[in-house]
């Protein structure tokens, strides 16, 4: 059984004792248990159900494993030719570390 939850405005492919990489959620510890109730599809062994837009009566029950992760660095490198311009930038993506513990279709 898997569903299609939306977190923090990105779809995810849940699936039980499955870890995910979510966008950083704010405010949250180690170990916090979390309901996420915006399930868009639930297959449950080749039954599939489409929500209009949610499915009614699904949630997604996750607990936090990590609540900050710094994903790898992105480098953007700006150059202007023959102006001996250039410029060097990076940036870490700050995500959430989630485990699903049950799906409730």
């Amino acid at each position: 059984m898997y569903v299609i939850v939306e977190i923090n405005g990105q779809q995810f492919r849940a699936e039980e004792g499955r870890k995910l990489f979510v966008h950083h959620i704010r405010n949250v510890e180690n170990g916090a248990v979390i309901e996420f109730e915006k399930v868009l599809l639930v297959d449950n062994e080749g039954v599939i159900t489409v929500g209009d837009p949610v499915v009614e009566g699904a949630k997604v029950v996750v607990e936090v494993c990590c609540p900050l992760v710094k994903g790898d660095k992105v480098l953007i490198f700006h150059k202007k030719r023959r102006k001996g311009h250039r410029k060097l930038n990076g940036h870490r993506q700050q995500f959430t570390e989630v485990s699903i513990k049950h799906i409730v279709a």
